[in-house]
């Protein structure tokens, strides 16, 4: 590489960009100290006081019925409210609304400048393979609230020489079935137009005969589609994998107890939930019934998560994630930048009191959260079968409930071009963010490098 191939006005706008940042993150607080002075710390202090009673306030709501859950609900709209009130009155409200938006500026535009640098950019592998000759597809025509006959999905993969099943719901079908007798029929890809619950027994088929899967992102949330990067919005794109457009892409596959999953698998509070016959119709006014006996251990096992050394007791709610979901920024929340890398994420939440449900509100750091990685995790329960919900679905499973997962084990099927490919945000890192911002400047490239041999060498020396 030589200093042909250095941008020095890349280069530049990274620098100023990230001094730009530190400017926005400086002012941000220098504002309400050179203001508000010795007020600033009234401005801190409101602001936490109101984050912790509303967080508590939440807590209560979900904990009670009745009378207390509305005074709690009543509380958790107030507290925000009150100390917006007391910054107006005192005429501070224009400090903390200009303050944060400083702030976000700063968080924001250091996370695309740091991102922007070729050392945090991310390589999905993809394996060029030849299209399938006799793909098989199963299509639900109600997943997704009827998306399969929207964008015609049954006729388009028709016409790519697909032979297509379409379940009947007055009939309930085993998919697992349907895959396994395709495959020994003969079919080289495997696909499926419906919900995570769905692909994740297909997929399992898939892997057990190592033929690929297509995943069309028919369903209602399709979260395995968008880690994937398929085109959520336009299910009928996903097809184009089946021409000489697709790519392979070799992703892990988890399994509880045997059962896989593509996303995760819940234990506790959750998976109790969408146990009851009423979820489907009423999710919100279900969980609102059935939380306050879950959350408060009244009802429910009691469960205990091991995974290796480290132990999680009693918690009211355990996470497994088929590789590990972002927690680091609210905009990747529920997403996952790796699904090959071998490991299992673990989020468990134990809160016993109001107090600790407001120190959720610190994050990654709260005392009530742990997050973990593994490659495998079990969980125990007092009672010999607990509820789980497995991508979505629901089940109830013999304890203790073994974890794993295999690394690479699915091959999925995709269109080279995939218009929702997430491009990894790395974690803020002030410190490299400081020193890109104080990397010395250099001048543009000359017109003539025999005049600048010196440039050229140190340049060499300094890469």
């Amino acid at each position: 590489m030589g200093i042909e191939h250095f941008d020095v006005r890349a280069h530049a706008r990274q620098r100023w960009a990230a001094r730009v940042a530190l400017a926005c993150a400086v002012s941000a607080v220098l504002l309400p100290l050179g203001y508000a002075r010795e007020a600033s710390l009234f401005l801190v202090a409101g602001v936490l006081v109101g984050v912790g009673v509303t967080a508590a306030s939440l807590w209560w709501v979900l904990t009670h019925r009745g009378a207390a859950r509305i005074a709690a609900g009543a509380l958790a709209v107030a507290a925000p409210v009150a100390v917006i009130w007391w910054f107006a009155t005192v005429n501070l409200l224009w400090v903390v609304v200009v303050s944060a938006a400083l702030w976000g500026a700063a968080v924001w535009l250091g996370k695309f400048t740091l991102s922007s640098t070729k050392s945090h950019q991310v390589d999905v592998p993809e394996h060029p393979t030849p299209a399938p000759t006799r793909p098989f597809l199963i299509m639900n025509p109600k997943s997704g609230g009827g998306k399969v006959d929207r964008f015609r999905l049954k006729e388009k993969a028709e016409r790519l020489g697909a032979t297509v099943h379409l379940l009947d719901p007055s009939h309930p079908e085993d998919v697992a079935v349907l895959a396994r007798d395709a495959v020994r029929a003969g079919a080289d890809l495997l696909g499926v137009a419906g919900g995570d619950g769905t692909q994740a027994q297909v997929a399992a088929i898939a892997a057990a005969y190592d033929v690929p899967l297509l995943v069309i992102s028919a369903g209602t949330r399709n979260h395995f589609a968008m880690d994937l990067g398929l085109d959520r919005d336009n299910p009928a794109a996903c097809l184009d994998a089946l021409t000489d457009k697709g790519v392979e892409l070799h992703v892990d596959l988890g399994y509880a107890s045997g059962h896989p999953f593509v996303n995760n698998a819940s234990f506790g509070a959750y998976a109790a939930v969408v146990q009851s016959p009423a979820y489907r119709d009423d999710k919100v006014r279900t969980t609102l019934e059935l939380l306050p006996e879950l959350l408060t251990h009244q009802r429910g096992p009691r469960l205990t998560a091991r995974i290796g050394d480290a132990v999680i007791d009693a918690p009211q709610a355990v996470l497994v994630s088929n590789n590990v979901y972002r927690s680091d920024d609210l905009v990747g929340l529920g997403r996952r930048e790796r699904l090959d890398a071998g490991v299992l994420g673990v989020v468990g939440i134990r809160v016993d009191s109001a107090a600790e449900a407001a120190g959720l509100v610190l994050g990654p750091n709260a005392p009530g959260l742990s997050l973990l990685i593994a490659d495998e995790i079990v969980v125990e329960a007092d009672r010999p079968e607990i509820e789980v919900g497995i991508d979505g679905e629901a089940l109830v499973l013999p304890t203790p409930v073994h974890c794993r997962v295999s690394q690479k084990a699915l091959r999925v099927r995709v269109p080279r071009d995939r218009p929702g490919v997430p491009e990894p945000k790395p974690p803020l890192d002030w410190r490299r963010l400081r020193k890109l911002a104080a990397a010395v400047g250099r001048t543009a490239l000359p017109k003539h490098r025999e005049r600048y041999g010196w440039l050229q060498d140190l340049w060499n020396r300094w890469r």
